[in-house]
Order: C-alpha cells, then sequence, then structure tokens
C-alpha cells in the first residue's frame, strides 16, 4: 500500500501530469513553496517511483497516424505454456501501445495505432495472426474517440 502522500504532494503529481514541462521555480511558485523544498519534495517523488518519468505527446493525428484498434487475443496452448516469450513478442511492436492481461474470455487485450487500415491489416495478417502463441484474435477499430487521457484521477485521499 503507497505511502500517504500529502496534499502538497498530490497536487504537484496533478500539475505535472497536466505539464511535465513546470520547471521547479513555475511548480513552486503555483503550489506557494520556496524552491528547495519543492525540489526536495520533488526529488522524493521520484525517488519513490511515483513520478516513472516525464515525456512529451505526441498527437498520432498530426502524425499520420489515423487507425486505434483494439485487438483481444486468445492465447494457444502453447502461449499459455510461456506467457513470458508471448508478450516479449508483442512488446517488440511499436505499432502496440499499451497491452493487458485480462479476465474474462480473452487474454490480452492489445491497442495499435497505424498510419492507415492498409497498415493495420497488414500488421494483423503478417505479424498477429503468425504469432505462434495467438489462437484466436477479434479486431476492433475505433471510430471516433470520446476521452483520451494519460492524466491519473488523483485525489488528497491517496
Amino acid at each position: 500500500m503507497p505511502k500517504q502522500l500529502s496534499a502538497v504532494e498530490v497536487e504537484m503529481l496533478r500539475l505535472l501530469q497536466n505539464d511535465a514541462s513546470l520547471s521547479t521555480n513555475a511548480l513552486a511558485e503555483r503550489l506557494n513553496l520556496s524552491q528547495s523544498p519543492c525540489w526536495r519534495r520533488l526529488n522524493h517523488l521520484e525517488q519513490a517511483g511515483y513520478i516513472r518519468k516525464r515525456v512529451a505527446l505526441l498527437d498520432r493525428r498530426a502524425l499520420g497516424m489515423e487507425v486505434v484498434a483494439f485487438a483481444t487475443v486468445s492465447l494457444a496452448t502453447e502461449g499459455y505454456r510461456d506467457i513470458g516469450a508471448f508478450e516479449k513478442s508483442i512488446a517488440e511492436h511499436p505499432e502496440v501501445v499499451e497491452c493487458y492481461t485480462m479476465t474474462g474470455i480473452w487474454d490480452y487485450v492489445l491497442k495499435i495505432v497505424t498510419r492507415d487500415i492498409r497498415h493495420y491489416e497488414a500488421f494483423a495478417r503478417n505479424t498477429l495472426l503468425t504469432n505462434p502463441y495467438i489462437h484466436e484474435l477479434h479486431s476492433h477499430i475505433a471510430v471516433t474517440e470520446v476521452k483520451n487521457s494519460t492524466e491519473l484521477p488523483l485525489s488528497t485521499q491517496l
């Protein structure tokens, strides 16, 4: 169970997940702290693993990546024997931006981003369907993006 975070730490995380480019000085200003205590708290949050890394969020459409697909995967018998090998094989493909094990009838769900439907079809046929660990694959193409956020729902009750 994570350590209880202070209200200031929660607000610091909230500010950073909205804009990771904030300088320590700007962060301190928004939190009504001096720069040194702000830096110490930030350093503590990073060292404790609350902040994994700071990144730039890219606009997939601006980069010409129009298709978001969700592929549900059922493993073959061989896949169950070597789950680690299946997961490693999936992690090697940059098109797969997220992969989750699932409860229910599917073993995994993959979030896949590609340039267009032809690229997705080629990826599914030439990569996923040739994967010896995959028994069954179902594709679900996203039509309209209603919400897409990387921000976690933080509260002061953490």
